[in-house]
């Protein structure tokens, strides 16, 4: 009888052993599963953003031209970028400030007016009408400004020339695209018209799944107008909607510099009335071929986005 008992009691013993062993084969096998199946994009991040931004943030601190090797110049780019480069300090940054607000907030404001306003609109006529708002943002970049360029151009048969000279507002045609009055608002207007992305689409969904039972206990608690339901419920619905259509507005609006140069035709910009961080990166480094000084123009424009997306976060991060 005793030995009955011995015997039970080492088979549940090595019974024991066995299912926590399988937990541990199931547990890593899961792990090993997920590994291999982020694998191919961890790897991608790394080639193609962690090293090329360390990359850069060394090349920022050398003398490099793409000819002979980098040579360590230490913080010369930096004090020169901030002391020496007139046209950084006078025209870029203030340039990329305005460029960036109109089309930054004023854009992500936009964004999601709009899509406030299809999500009053029957099912069938919001399809068709958010397809036409999105599709601008999946043309290519050289496509639109070709577009625009028809629109804009400085002769006669410019399309906005050509209304404005049959309407009697101007006696003769506009350069449009080279008059420095005139470029930086055609920017603006350009890139907030491709702008309504993968943002403007994430806050229609988050608008439409906001349940509709917070609106009706709000109406019954007292609130009268649509401008308190925007406020009150529908914004703090959707903040990580909104978060994400910052973060993707903010990259945008940095990396969409480049229009300028597209709709003027060269860079500099005429009388640098157009010129963003963007462009003067290009211009440095493509131009002038002074690799080490672009690279420490990237690392400042890689700073504001940073920030920007901090205070993105701190907006919208939902708090306990």
């Amino acid at each position: 009888m005793n030995d009955v008992k011995k015997t039970s009691k080492v088979k549940t013993f090595f019974q024991k052993i066995k299912l926590r062993f399988k937990k541990i084969g199931d547990k890593h096998g899961e792990g090993l599963l997920g590994t291999t199946f982020i694998a191919p994009y961890g790897l991608a991040f790394l080639v193609f953003i962690v090293i090329p931004v360390f990359m850069g943030i060394f090349l920022s601190f050398t003398t490099f031209n793409l000819i002979e090797s980098p040579r360590f110049s230490g913080l010369n780019n930096y004090v020169n970028l901030l002391t020496v480069d007139e046209k950084f300090m006078q025209k870029v940054v203030p340039n990329t400030i305005v460029f960036a607000f109109f089309t930054g907030p004023v854009g992500y404001a936009l964004s999601f007016f709009l899509a406030w306003l299809l999500a009053q609109v029957p099912r069938r006529s919001r399809t068709v009408l958010a397809l036409a708002i999105y599709s601008p943002s999946m043309t290519a970049g050289v496509a639109m400004s070709v577009m625009w360029k028809i629109i804009f151009s400085g002769d006669r048969s410019g399309y906005m020339n050509s209304v404005l000279l049959k309407m009697g507002l101007i006696s003769q045609p506009i350069q449009w695209l080279t008059n420095p009055t005139y470029l930086m608002p055609i920017m603006i207007v350009v890139t907030i018209w491709g702008s309504m992305g993968i943002g403007f689409l994430a806050m229609l969904a988050g608008i439409l799944n906001v349940n509709p039972e917070l609106y009706e206990a709000a109406y019954v608690d007292g609130m009268k107008s649509k401008f308190q339901e925007i406020i009150y419920i529908t914004i703090p619905s959707m903040k990580p909607q909104m978060l994400f259509g910052a973060v993707m507005s903010i990259v945008g609006t940095f990396n969409a510099g480049a229009i300028g140069v597209l709709l003027s035709g060269t860079n500099p910009t005429p009388q640098d009335a157009g010129q963003l961080i963007v462009t003067h990166i290009d211009d440095y480094g493509f131009n002038r071929f002074e690799m080490g000084y672009a690279a420490a123009i990237s690392v400042v424009l890689l700073i504001m986005v940073l920030l920007m997306g901090r205070i993105a976060r701190r907006l919208f991060t939902e708090r306990d």
